[in-house]
């Protein structure tokens, strides 16, 4: 007789545990519990069937894999928890007895980081343990950084203490001096959301958002003790990937901060960063001639002795060969001033094959895009994003007003060592005679108005944006102070063949008469708008006119019925004209009308008047009977199919044209912006 199995033994029962049943196995809170899942990288699971998943009659919702919480039962973390519970349990105690010096002695031995910002405990092993290696750390930087960027932006609140906000903000700014120093950051864009950056480090992209410095308002419908877990564990990576990033570049970490300097205001200028006399990783070196020692004495006299051979075979030839070498010897110096440094083109092979992704390279160093050239700050422009992309990429000397904080290179806005200046309000015309004579506080120099100080270059921040994008230096005056600014286009965004390109011009896009099909369209929609608005407005009649209207009515009466039934006989005996036929019928008695056009112009002796073709009503038809040719040959394709290709086939046309409607939309709206841009500058 076989043995009978058990209930929860084998299967579903056996591979699943519920949260509560884990709870109890681990004998830790549900809090911690939660913490502990967070940062050891366990998530609930999804049993195929959660009635033989539940070893009880209730229906439990949240289950996880048994082999995961086996493996936290080995956590050190634990007893750390299990201490501190039991701690708990004595100051509850102590109070309870009402001896209060007792329970303040366990206080001070609480853990409290809510208060003091630190724990009794490190993730310093979880994080061996999440990422064997550097790369791995690398790979998921992109959510640590969010993370923090946003905390170090938050105010502080009991559930967000300012020690933990300070410690987010020191180890951003530890990173962003890394990306400065190594010229890592490649691209940035501005968001509704906020700042998107993206730096390229050994090899990996990484991306990440910075909020806007806005006045934040904490609301009470976000767990802040969930994005807290997730912050502590995020802050032990970042200290880890910044200890091994500065030590790549030669760096001491942690670098020093003057507390001072940072309390008024000067972030990235509270740092400063000291080489740790190691160095940095070493480059293999080119050898060149004059390096190492001088060869071997035999091995050289060898050398030279078959050299001079070797020369007196060829001295016969070469004298030979002089008077070629003469006349050859433009032709070598242009083949020797050829650059060396162009870059291959690849094209495709077959006609209509897919195109290659060329290799491309900027004319500048990104490094050193900015390093000619001496910024200031206005008042009113973001300051900290402004400051950190400037220096990432080659600035030196980055000036702004006293009321930004310390760290400028000058507060003084008539240097004259500043090359470009960075606004964001419109210019404004004042009246120098009428202006109040009152000072202002908050600024270092006084200057008028609307007044611009001569050989700077004014612009808007944008530019720097567009700059650092595109890799090279924009056209300032596109960017001038009050000026309609171009598109700001996100770099992230890979241009796709086929689809909408807003970068590149229209007609390099459109289909062929595709202007004159939308314009069309519009004008039937036009005429349509204006008989729907005619209908639905009838014009009233006068007593006098009804009167009339019925005596006709009454005359015509008889008359209308005859035709109708002349009309009927004649509905059975004809079934119309399909439209290929009325097409050809129109084709041919066009062309017998030109036809007798023609002759009566040579009899009179009179100029054949030529007839005026719609462009937009014949672009119109070949669009429709192009359509119309590649549906036919479409179902002709499909009619040699199996079901499975003809299926997949039609769920390609179907993205296709949904993809190219999307596409046409988008120039189609473009196009209009032109055209009310070119209506408004002829105005």
């Amino acid at each position: 007789m076989a043995r009978i199995k058990k209930k929860g033994v084998t299967g579903q029962a056996k591979n699943f545990i519920t949260r509560t049943q884990a709870v109890r196995k681990l004998q830790i809170s549900l809090p911690d519990f939660r913490k502990l899942c967070i940062w050891k990288g366990i998530y609930p699971r999804e049993p195929r069937n959660k009635k033989k998943a539940s070893k009880s009659s209730s229906a439990s919702t949240t289950f996880y894999y048994t082999k995961d919480i086996q493996y936290l039962l080995h956590e050190p973390l634990l007893q750390k928890f299990r201490e501190q519970k039991a701690l708990e349990k004595k100051i509850a105690k102590a109070l309870g007895r009402g001896d209060g010096h007792d329970a303040q002695r366990l206080e001070r031995n609480a853990s409290r980081p809510e208060k003091t910002g630190k724990t009794k405990y490190t993730l310093d092993h979880v994080i061996r343990e999440r990422y064997p290696t550097f790369i791995d750390a690398l790979r998921d930087l992109d959510d640590c950084l969010s993370m923090l960027f946003l905390f170090a932006n938050l105010p502080s609140t009991p559930t967000v203490p300012a020690k933990m906000i300070a410690r987010c903000e020191r180890l951003c700014l530890e990173f962003e001096h890394y990306l400065i120093v190594s010229h890592s950051l490649r691209k940035s864009f501005l968001s509704i959301k906020g700042i998107y950056y993206q730096a390229t480090i050994q090899g990996q992209d990484i991306l990440w958002l910075v909020p806007y410095r806005f006045n934040q308002r904490v609301t009470g419908d976000v767990d802040f003790r969930i994005m807290g877990t997730f912050v502590e564990f995020y802050q032990t990576l970042l200290g880890f990937v910044n200890f091994r990033l500065y030590t790549s570049v030669g760096l001491v970490y942690p670098p020093k901060f003057d507390k001072a300097r940072d309390d008024l205001g000067a972030e990235l200028g509270a740092f400063s960063l000291e080489g740790n006399g190691v160095g940095a990783i070493e480059q293999p070196k080119q050898i060149t001639n004059g390096e190492n020692k001088a060869p071997d004495p035999k091995l050289q006299a060898e050398i030279d002795k078959l050299m001079s051979q070797l020369n007196n075979v060829e001295k016969e030839p070469e004298e030979e060969s002089a008077t070629k070498q003469i006349t050859d010897g433009d032709d070598e110096g242009e083949d020797e001033e050829m650059p060396t440094d162009t870059i291959d083109k690849f094209e495709p092979a077959a006609p209509g094959g897919d195109i290659l992704l060329q290799p491309s390279y900027s004319a500048t160093d990104p490094s050193t895009l900015f390093a000619n050239f001496t910024f200031f700050l206005s008042r009113e422009t973001p300051r900290q994003p402004l400051e950190f992309i400037l220096r990432a990429f080659g600035c030196k000397r980055i000036a702004w007003d006293a009321v930004l904080g310390e760290g400028a290179y000058t507060h003084n806005e008539l240097d004259p060592s500043i090359t470009h200046q960075i606004v964001d309000r419109p210019p404004i015309q004042v009246d120098p005679d009428n202006e109040a004579t009152t000072e202002d506080n908050q600024t270092a120099q006084k200057l008028q108005p609307g007044s611009r100080v001569p050989g700077r270059i004014y612009v808007q921040p944008q530019w720097i944006w567009d700059c650092v994008n595109d890799e090279e230096l924009k056209r300032p005056d596109l960017y001038a102070p009050g000026a309609q600014l171009p598109p700001h286009l996100s770099p992230f965004v890979k241009k796709v063949r086929g689809q909408y390109d807003p970068s590149a011009p229209l007609n390099e896009q459109e289909r062929e008469d595709e202007e004159l099909e939308v314009d069309s369209e519009e004008e039937e929609e036009e005429d349509v708008e204006e008989d729907d608005m005619a209908v639905q407005k009838p014009k009233l009649l006068t007593n006098a006119e009804i009167d009339e209207t019925a005596e006709g009515m009454d005359i015509a009466g008889s008359d209308d019925d005859e035709d109708e039934e002349d009309a009927s006989e004649g509905e059975g005996s004809f079934g119309g004209f399909s439209d290929a036929e009325d097409e050809e019928e129109d084709e041919a008695t066009s062309a017998a009308l030109q036809r007798q056009r023609e002759l009566e112009a040579e009899l009179t002796g009179a100029q054949v008047e030529e007839k005026v073709i719609d462009a937009k009503a014949n672009a119109k038809k070949k669009a429709a009977k192009k359509a119309k040719e590649e549906d036919e040959e479409l179902e002709r394709a499909k009619m040699m199919m199996s079901r499975k290709k003809r299926k997949i086939l039609e769920k390609m046309v179907y993205s296709n044209k949904k993809k190219d409607a999307e596409a046409e939309g988008l120039r189609s709206k473009r196009r209009k912006i032109e055209k009310g841009g070119k209506g408004a500058a002829r105005a």
